[in-house]
């Protein structure tokens, strides 16, 4: 899953919601030193992903892909998912997702000073550019998906999936919904999922 389920399978606090996103934006050296808080946000994004990667609806949401893409399926299919969570929000979440994401951001300034120096500007770009709420609309994971891609050690064009997922969207949706559901149980009382 992708920055937006991270967030909402975490508690709601500062630490625990930044441990569930640093995985993914700094080393696990950098990481091996914060506080338990964070480390317990950390150990919840290390589960959220083992449990998704494995899981059979997952890989069928892989194979909706295709070549050439299906070497990227993963990371397509997270930001793919993040952007149905963005868009049916209010299916989950009584708290509109601007304000949701606004405390996540604000939540951001406490913790500055602990947060590994390689994450901090990812952080930063995605509060100035509220990369959260951009995930409901198609030009943002569009947008998404060309930073990531521009990033990886052969740059590669995943934007040009934009496509697959508009045609796919009903089955990209439905194997959302089913499978999200079985990811929060999965998670359980971990996550703080916003009221």
């Amino acid at each position: 899953m992708n920055w937006l389920a991270h967030l909402y399978l975490s508690e709601p606090t500062p630490a625990f919601r930044l441990g569930n996103l640093l995985p993914d934006l700094a080393s696990a050296a950098a990481l091996v030193h914060l506080s338990a808080e964070f480390q317990a946000g950390i150990r919840c994004h290390r589960r959220i992903d083992a449990f998704t990667d494995a899981h059979p609806i997952f890989r069928r949401s892989i194979a909706r892909l295709g070549p050439p893409f299906r070497r990227f399926g993963g990371v397509l299919v997270d930001i793919f998912y993040d952007h149905v969570l963005a868009r049916e929000w209010l299916s989950f979440a009584a708290t509109p997702l601007p304000e949701f994401a606004a405390d996540v951001y604000a939540s951001f300034d406490a913790q500055w000073s602990y947060i590994p120096m390689d994450a901090r500007e990812r952080l930063q770009a995605m509060r100035e550019t509220d990369w959260i709420c951009s995930y409901r609309d198609i030009a943002g994971i569009t947008e998404a998906l060309t930073r990531i891609g521009a990033r990886l050690h052969r740059p590669t064009d995943l934007a040009a999936s934009v496509p697959i997922l508009e045609a796919e969207y009903e089955g990209f949706r439905a194997d959302f919904g089913e499978f999200f559901t079985q990811l929060i149980a999965h998670v359980g009382p971990a996550g703080g999922h916003p009221g």
